[in-house]
């Protein structure tokens, strides 16, 4: 992961270390994945996430509007932060889109945020109910802070 310092120096701001970094990607936090809408404006909507092998993985109903706008346009935004203190990542990417094996990828997504059983009944609900696209984003670029 390269670092990007696009800190506001008078903040007194740092980039957080690679290691920092990925550690912050692994807890279980609300990321905002942002695309593109039709018109040109942004769509920013809170996910559950999973971050493996370099990749952000989400999970979201075909019929979702982040998974039109990927469709239309795979280059998206993700932020990851933290309020105290504040810190964070900024994930500048391309989005794919795929409907194989939805059932295991939410499942292993929601054990980050719960309990294995509960992750399990909560992710075959989630499917049964439409949740039936992956999206897996690509880094391009990543940028951290730390104030």
């Amino acid at each position: 992961m390269s670092h990007i310092y696009d800190i506001c120096p008078f903040w007194g701001g740092r980039y957080l270390e690679r290691e920092e970094a990925e550690s912050l990607l692994q807890e279980p936090r609300i990321a905002r994945f942002c695309c593109h809408n039709e018109d040109g404006t942004i769509h920013a909507t809170p996910v559950w996430f999973k971050y493996e092998n370099g990749k952000i993985i989400i999970v979201t109903p075909s019929r979702s509007r982040k998974a039109g706008n990927v469709k239309r346009n795979k280059n998206v935004t993700i932020l990851v932060d933290t309020v105290e203190p504040i810190r964070g990542v900024m994930i500048y990417g391309t989005a794919e889109l795929d409907d194989s094996d939805v059932l295991a990828t939410a499942i292993s997504i929601n054990d980050k945020y719960m309990p294995r059983e509960r992750a399990k009944e909560y992710a075959e609900e989630s499917v049964k109910s439409g949740l039936n696209r992956i999206v897996t984003v690509k880094p391009e670029r990543m940028v951290t802070f730390h104030f």
